[in-house]
């Protein structure tokens, strides 16, 4: 369920300093008061600073009249794919006031999970988190544990360095309730080849150059984690193209794709899911992942479906949709387009062990949850309390929160990676559970008042 920061310095682009006070203000005439009482989901790294690398020369002077302003798009950042060049910051400890103080006692099934799974994963978290001043006591610690049981501490040893180091917070949500929605999410395995041809021919397209980020909150840290996309046209910042302009039979993207796949519904739910394998017919596996998005609002195609009348709420899981794509061909590019939000891709480094998630480093199958960073710590160690897909079998594991996602908001919220593949994919459509999470925090962590 992973954008080149653009640096805000009027040495290297005096206008895109102004463009950001320009965009604020029509955010702030727009109802600034609201917009920042949302619950928001992005990833927390450093305000970035800002840079355009893009070629105004070929771009129009004229600006249409019937283009409207651009709006202020809340998501998650992004992370580089090496995670070493990754740099975040731990927000404000205000935004975890969702987190209420529990017990160990309190932890629905930790003693019936095999804790020893998850330290994998976690040690993955502490490749990152060691740099930070709140985590670095407990990394290391985490660290010596590793050295001295050859990398493999048993369930036992596992869950005594956490009970000793760390103390439990419940989630709750916004209206004091603790228990929320539980998704889940996997890597799609597609087919493709980086040669067009006439079973190859939906693109995915790498970011666009012309494609400008302003992060407000470098000017005005009130407007902390939302920002604009957008592009030049003269002196104007404009929306960026649309999925059906990028799409279009007259594309302003030829000659920007990397690699073209099989079924264009899989190419639109591999924007959904944000990373993938593509299967070549070679047999060679190149792995793409999330690197940008044209700053359009996500609209929901299955709501869209269920408010037609086309499926209904059970019928309208991935599977559904899939199904409903291949019996109704001539209205599918019409629904696709009825969501402007487009993801740009890029290739990752061979050999990875998994896809990286928004902390930057690859993330295991059934042990990572994404979550909201605003109420949960990325990279934080949670226990998560739920059931199985399309059951009441319980699932009650500790996982590690080292991802993000565009509908995961709120305290009582995460998504379950279940891994890659086509199995991977039934169970991650299917899940649609209740529950409940706690969080582990190192013991010097202090609640806000």
């Amino acid at each position: 369920m992973l954008f080149n920061a653009i640096e805000s310095s009027a040495d290297h682009h005096p206008l895109i300093k102004k463009l950001a006070v320009f965009t604020l203000l029509i955010f702030l005439c727009g109802g600034l008061t609201a917009c920042v009482s949302k619950n928001i989901k992005p990833d927390v790294p450093t305000a970035p600073s800002v840079e355009c690398s893009c070629d105004t020369s070929k771009i129009a002077e004229k600006v249409p009249a019937d283009v409207a302003p651009i709006e202020p798009v809340l998501e998650p950042k992004v992370p580089e794919a090496k995670p070493t060049d990754l740099k975040v910051t731990e927000p404000k400890v205000a935004d975890y006031g969702l987190l209420k103080p529990g017990r160990w006692e309190e932890i629905d099934g930790l003693n019936q999970d095999d804790v020893s799974l998850a330290w994998p994963a976690w040690m993955q978290s502490c490749s990152t988190l060691i740099n930070r001043p709140m985590w670095q006591k407990v990394c290391n610690v985490a660290t010596q544990l590793n050295s001295q049981t050859a990398n493999k501490p048993s369930a036992e040893a596992v869950q005594a360095y956490f009970k000793q180091n760390f103390s439990v917070y419940k989630t709750t949500n916004a209206d004091g309730t603790e228990s929320g929605l539980i998704t889940g999410y996997y890597e799609p395995l597609l087919r493709g080849s980086h040669t067009k041809s006439e079973k190859y021919s939906h693109p995915l397209y790498e970011t666009p150059s012309d494609l400008i980020t302003v992060e407000l909150d470098s000017q005005f840290p009130e407007l902390k984690y939302k920002r604009v996309r957008g592009r030049l046209v003269g002196n104007k910042l404009v929306p960026y193209y649309s999925r059906a302009e990028i799409e279009s039979e007259v594309s302003p993207f030829k000659g920007r794709e990397f690699i073209y796949i099989d079924d264009i519904i899989d190419v639109f739910y591999l924007q959904i899911q944000g990373s993938g394998l593509v299967q070549l017919d070679n047999g060679e596996q190149v792995h793409v992942g999330y690197d940008n998005q044209n700053g359009h609002a996500y609209n929901s195609i299955g709501r869209l479906l269920i408010e037609r009348g086309e499926l209904t709420s059970a019928s309208a899981s991935m599977d559904g949709i899939k199904n409903w794509a291949k019996n109704n061909p001539t209205k599918l590019r019409e629904l696709l387009e009825s969501n402007p939000s487009y993801v740009f891709f890029r290739e990752l480094p061979a050999g990875l062990p998994g896809p990286l998630g928004a902390l930057g480093v690859p993330i295991l199958a059934e042990r990572v949850v994404a979550v909201d960073p605003k109420f949960v710590p990325l990279g934080a160690p949670v226990f998560l309390s739920t059931t199985e897909p399309n059951s009441a079998k319980p699932l009650k594991r500790l996982m590690m929160a080292q991802d993000t996602g565009g509908a995961i908001k709120g305290g009582v919220r995460a998504d379950f990676f279940w891994g890659a593949g086509f199995e991977a994919g039934k169970l991650a459509g299917a899940m649609k559970q209740t529950g409940k999470i706690w969080v582990l925090l190192p013991k010097e962590f202090v609640l806000p008042k």
